[in-house]
Formats: C-alpha cells, sequence, structure tokens
C-alpha cells in the first residue's frame, strides 16, 4: 500500500507540469480612477440696483451689482475604468 502511495504521488509531481495553463497574454489593463463629477448652481441673494446717493454736495448714481451664493453637488460618484496599457 505504502508503494502505491509513493507512486502516485511521483507521478502526480511529474504530471503537474504538463497539467499547468499556458496561455497566451492578450492585453493588459491597468485600474485608472476617474473623479466625481460636479454641478454647480448659483443662487441670487441681492440683484442688481442703481441708487441715487448725496456725497460731498453733489448726487451721484451708484450702481450695485447682483450678488450671487454658488452651491456645489454632485451629479456623478467617481469610479474605477480599466485603461489598455503596456504589458510588464
Amino acid at each position: 500500500m505504502k508503494k502505491v502511495l509513493a507512486g502516485a504521488l511521483l507521478a502526480a509531481s511529474f504530471a503537474a507540469p504538463a497539467m499547468a495553463w499556458e496561455g497566451n497574454v492578450v492585453a493588459c489593463y491597468d485600474k485608472v480612477w476617474v473623479p466625481a463629477k460636479y454641478g454647480y448652481k448659483q443662487h441670487l441673494i441681492m440683484a442688481s440696483h442703481t441708487e441715487w446717493e448725496y456725497k460731498n454736495g453733489q448726487m451721484i448714481k451708484v450702481h450695485y451689482p447682483a450678488v450671487y451664493k454658488e452651491s456645489k453637488h454632485m451629479v456623478k460618484e467617481g469610479y474605477y475604468v480599466a485603461k489598455k496599457a503596456a504589458c510588464k
């Protein structure tokens, strides 16, 4: 029985390299991170307007531009993509 077991182990050790997969490399890819995309929206805080003011004995016309507050929101989360690369 010991001889049969030893023979089987010996046969398996010689047969293992012949059973190995021998495929060809077709293409290589790297894992690349694509950052998240954000959208921006402007909210009007104060509309533009023109006022008359009295300064140094004169009437002057002053224009005040519109004031906006910008908010940022995520449109699409970041993700990984496979990019074709040179094989190492």
